[in-house]
């Protein structure tokens, strides 16, 4: 991306944010929309001159103004715009260059067609688990109560707090170009933080729900519980399992996953009550808990085991029929 203040040329699209000290969420609005292609090439302005706004294509965190169209500010005493009626939390610039283009941005760098219905899945995903979050600092929301404590501070390690100090210091030179120059470097941060995530979930994340949505389809073959998956290969699975069993009025049903290790051994894992706790729906055998290699098989009745964990969450074994006795001893204890 390159800053000028000059006037632009009459084929030059151009795109306009407030000049000085800069956020995070205008640093990554202006990076979303130059993945489009109609911004790829546009001129960046920064400039709190109304004259520059009037001659940009599009006005981001600055103005007054939000039309959905070519302003999109958030400082407005009235406005108290969210991503859709799922959100509370008020957007800032870089949430509504998102609401108005995440789909368009999403169908280009994925490369999927408008009809792909994870477009929609990925919006808002990325939405939640990221901006959300840029939205709310910017705004001032707090994510805890009040009356909540931290027990450290993490002020210097999140992206916001980031990308303030690359902003010129006080004592430093502090010119227009100065600030021009480090704007770039903080869209450019944000820019590879959002392109990670994006394609992350994309190229990585979704296809792991396919895999996931076999194993389930296929749970009777493994065992007429339909309480063990296998999967064919290993990938995230935990978030996708919780989705699909949702999705097929079957919530809490499965109880272990089998899967090959990066060593080309098996596992057997539990599965939590919830995505975030450390409680399981069933544990392997308590008696076999803590126990290894041959003492384990010999008590266990099945060959070729490696270890169960002494929480009982996790096991191991050399064969893919190894874990599933373990699975299956679980089930009937």
């Amino acid at each position: 991306m390159s800053v000028s203040k000059k006037i632009k040329l009459d084929n030059m699209v151009k795109i306009c944010t407030h000049s000085g000290s800069f956020h995070a969420d205008e640093s990554l609005a202006v990076y979303l929309l130059k993945l489009l292609p109609k911004y790829a090439d546009a001129e960046l302005v920064r400039s709190r001159n109304p004259a520059d706004w009037e001659s940009s294509d599009i006005v981001v965190d600055v103005s007054g103004k939000y039309d959905g169209v070519k302003y999109f500010d958030h400082h407005q005493r009235e406005f108290d715009t969210t991503f859709n009626e799922n959100y509370s939390t008020k957007l800032s610039s870089a949430g509504l260059v998102y609401k108005h283009f995440g789909k368009d941005i999403i169908k280009h760098v994925l490369k999927l067609e408008d009809s792909n219905p994870n477009v929609e899945l990925l919006y808002d995903k990325i939405y939640k688990e990221f901006i959300e979050s840029l939205d709310a600092n910017d705004n001032g929301i707090s994510n805890y109560p009040k009356d909540v404590r931290p027990k450290f501070t993490d002020k210097n390690i999140t992206l916001p707090s980031i990308v303030s100090r690359l902003n010129p210091s006080w004592n430093e030179s502090c010119t227009d170009a100065d600030f021009d120059r480090q704007f770039l470097k903080s869209s450019e941060l944000m820019g590879t933080v959002f392109m990670g995530l994006l394609e992350g979930y994309g190229n990585s994340w979704l296809p792991a729900k396919s895999i996931v949505q076999e194993a389930f389809e296929n749970r009777f073959n493994v065992d007429k519980s339909g309480e063990i998956l296998v999967l064919n290969q290993f990938c995230p699975w935990k978030e996708h399992l919780y989705t699909i069993e949702k999705d097929n009025d079957a919530e809490g049903v499965i109880k272990f996953v089998l899967f090959k290790d990066s060593s080309g051994k098996w596992r057997v894992s539990t599965v939590s009550v919830t995505s975030t706790s450390f409680e399981f729906r069933l544990g392997l055998p308590e008696h076999l808990r803590g126990l290894r290699d041959e003492e384990l098989s010999e008590k266990a009745g099945v060959k070729g085991c490696i270890f169960i964990h002494a929480a009982g969450f996790i096991g191991g074994a050399e064969t893919e029929e190894g874990v599933l006795e373990l699975a299956r001893m679980s089930l009937s204890k």
